[in-house]
């Protein structure tokens, strides 16, 4: 994030503002109000004094003069001994709780602390309730996410375990798709409650400001849809002269659109958690009430561990489909290199068993457009057909893959071949017009059943400007035709590995007929010369014969100084006469050599690299030149990397403190961190065999982030629960 820049830019409406024209942009987190179940203090530092505080403040602490102006210590109670402690960490991302008195006469409260955008110190209260017996709940709900291995089965016990521990009527995952709109994906209710299961609502139902704040503040409560919220006071806060930041804040007062929503579905309180998979967020865990329902910190707390071990199996299992995945396309890119050695070609291995190239993306037929011929497998459009689509996907703006699920809506002029490719996924797989790997997916007319009808979010009464959310939320079924299945964020993972895979054989082939067919060296050399793939070719007397632009990029110094031979190459990498023993080998013993290599950078050693080297046969006797393939590891080298800080993270975070509980609570707390970490280090393991290894620092950082916050709010949980650990002065 860019610093100084705004998440939320200051020209949105203010909250409380809007009506349905404008609710996408409402500035939620400038609520400037809180729920009545708690309190707020903005606390100037470093003098600890309150300058800004909700209504309820000084009458939730026994100050009938209220608190603005008082210092912490003013408070009552311990409240000051156990927040100055705190005052030395940075409190700008997860809020830290804390059990502690405060008051006159004192009393026991949670508390939230956190330092928002602007500065200063929020203070949120909330009076304690008894902690509920969950414990052993916890444990049991850890070890089924562990054993499922299955995402829909994953999610439906989700809902169950979380039901059992929240007591709420309907518990949900809500699982967000790739267009924005959201779907209830798994479900536990009420037997008499109409069911949820497989309702899909529109994007505009959770707008995207939201979302954003649902991936900082992980867990939010409405305790009572019908309460009456509680203003700031001052409205705005003293410290900055502007609204409050409340992105962090557990109290803050919802948007009067998104409680008018609940009222319309019949729901009086609310419990929802994140579930952040790989950084973004892939779904919610929502929990509904039909009357008000106050779920305790300790509740909370125990939601927002389950939904991070959910997420983190989730990602687990999404890793293991790429991973296999990831196999087949491998089998297949062995079986047209061996077709090359063998025949010449590897065109046939792509299309000699259909259901390789198929399956794997679910289509139900694909086509190779490759200079100026095709072959095809399954069922696919004509001959002239595909030459129409091949033109049309020309004009689309370069990208590593093309797709539609609606062929007839982005490119009316082939609407007649809706019936058998209303689905197109196409891969390049070279850098020349009209060479596409594609995949079709025929047109499959479906019901989709929403929450209600999603072409009118607004009700209007009987006045034409008061508007409201929809207040039918019963099933709505639409009829889609002219499209086919959408293709999936696997799917087009899945279509580029296959494409870089075949751009790669690509390169290999025209390389290889480079040196075969001199009089077509023109066009090959271009063709060559142009392909991001860094490749040297030599002829069998180690001559250079083409050095392409990408190895001159790849190798610091090469321009101006191209070598002739291929010896001198050597001299551009670390342990150099170690390079020219194997280039010695290759060339005079005309064998093929596959290995790790490093440039040179000054006397250390550089880059990393994947050298491939082959000689070229024309006969068993006689060798044409070899073929030098270059390709960059260090994605994979910084993969290795992160994989390393991720074993040290999860090292580290096993060691959890246990100092204040008693023999058996550390044991069976001890338990379920092992589970996370047993968790983790499962997801790890499939991220690792995964086939993205530019994104596997990024997603092992996320789960390494996931367990040392589960670690954290475990070990705070442990404390509030432990018969001996919160009490008066404890944190919690």
């Amino acid at each position: 994030m860019t610093p100084g820049v705004p998440i939320f830019p200051a020209s949105l409406p203010a909250f409380g503002s809007t009506d349905l024209s404008n609710c996408e942009r409402e500035q939620i987190h400038l609520a400037g109000s809180v729920q009545p179940h708690g309190a707020l203090l903005v606390v100037r530092e470093p003098d600890q004094a309150v300058v800004q505080a909700s209504a309820n403040a000084g009458a939730m602490l026994g100050l009938p003069g209220g608190v603005l102006g008082l210092k912490l210590r003013d408070l009552g109670g311990n409240l000051a001994a156990c927040i100055l402690p705190k005052l030395i960490e940075p409190l700008d991302g997860v809020p830290v709780a804390l059990r502690l008195m405060a008051g006159h006469p004192a009393a026991a409260f949670d508390a939230l602390l956190h330092r928002p955008r602007g500065g200063g110190l929020v203070v949120e209260i909330e009076p304690a309730r008894p902690a509920p017996d969950i414990t052993r709940g916890i444990e049991t709900a850890m070890q089924a996410i562990l054993g499922s291995y299955a995402l829909r089965p994953l999610c439906e016990e989700a809902t169950r375990l979380v039901r059992d521990l929240t007591g709420h009527d309907r518990v949900m995952v809500y699982r967000f798709g790739d267009e924005g709109h959201g779907e209830v994906f798994a479900e536990a209710r009420r037997p008499d409650q109409e069911p949820f299961l497989g309702n899909r609502y529109p994007a505009s139902d959770i707008p995207q400001i939201a979302r954003r704040l649902y991936e900082r503040n992980r867990v939010r409560m409405v305790a009572d849809a019908g309460y009456v919220p509680v203003p700031l006071e001052p409205r705005l806060n003293p410290l900055t002269g502007a609204d409050l930041d409340m992105s962090l804040c557990m109290l803050r007062s919802v948007s009067p659109m998104h409680v008018q929503y609940m009222r319309n579905m019949g729901v009086a309180a609310s419990l929802v958690c994140s579930i952040m998979v790989g950084g973004r967020l892939w779904g919610l865990l929502a929990c509904h009430h039909d009357t008000p329902r106050h779920a305790p910190f300790a509740t909370r707390a125990a939601c927002d561990l389950l939904a991070e071990a959910l997420a983190t199996r989730i990602s687990a299992l999404e890793s293991f489909v790429q991973a296999q995945a990831d196999i087949a396309v491998r089998r297949l890119e062995q079986r047209m290199i061996e077709a090359i050695t063998r025949e010449g070609d590897w065109r046939a291995a792509l299309f000699d068993t259909p259901s390789t190239l198929l399956q794997p993306l679910g289509a139900s037929g694909a086509a190779l457009l490759f200079e100026g011929g095709m072959q095809t497998a399954g069922e696919v459009p004509g001959t002239a057909d595909l030459r129409d689509l091949g033109a049309w996907l020309d004009t689309r703006p370069r990208a590593a893959v093309l797709q539609t699920n609606s062929l007839r809506r982005d490119a009316p002029g082939l609407g007649a071949l809706t019936p058998v490719a209303a689905g197109v996924l196409a891969t390049p797989v070279s850098s020349q017009p009209g060479e596409y790997l594609i995949w079709f997916r025929p047109e499959q007319p479906r019901t989709v059943t929403w929450g209600g009808d999603p072409t009118k979010p607004v009700q209007v009464g009987e006045d034409p400007r008061d508007l409201s959310p929809r207040r039918s939320f019963a099933q709505w079924q639409q009829v889609v035709e002219g499209t086919s299945e959408a293709w999936t964020l696997k799917d087009t993972a899945t279509a580029r590995m296959i494409g870089d895979t075949v751009s790669d054989v690509v390169m290999q082939f025209r390389s290889v007929r480079m040196l075969i067919a001199e009089d077509q060296l023109a066009q090959v050399r271009r063709q060559v010369g142009l392909s991001t793939q860094a490749v040297v070719i030599c002829d069998e007397h180690g001559m250079i014969t083409l050095c392409n632009d990408a190895f001159e990029r790849l190798v610091p110094g090469m321009r101006g100084a191209r070598p002739r031979r291929i010896d001198q190459v050597m001299a551009f990498f670390a342990n150099p006469a170690e390079m020219r023993r194997r280039l010695r080998d290759v060339i005079e013993g005309r064998h093929s050599w596959r290995g790790e290599v490093r440039l040179a950078v000054d006397e250390g050693a550089g880059r990393p690299l994947l050298l491939r080297a082959d000689p070229v046969f024309s006969a068993p006797d006689r060798v044409l030149g070899f073929v030098f393939l270059f390709n960059d590891l260090g994605d994979r080298k910084a993969a290795d990397a992160a994989r390393r800080r991720f074993q040290d993270g999860i090292a580290e975070s096993h060691r959890m403190r246990a100092r204040g509980l008693d023999s058996g609570a550390a044991i069976v707390f001890q338990t379920i961190l092992t589970s996370v970490v047993e968790n983790a280090q499962l997801a790890a393991l499939e991220i690792a065999e995964g086939v993205d290894v530019a994104h596997m620092p990024e997603m092992l950082e996320s789960v390494r982030a996931s367990v040392a916050r589960t670690a954290e709010v475990l070990e705070l949980l442990a404390r509030h629960l432990s018969p001996g650990g919160p009490g008066p002065g404890a944190e919690g």
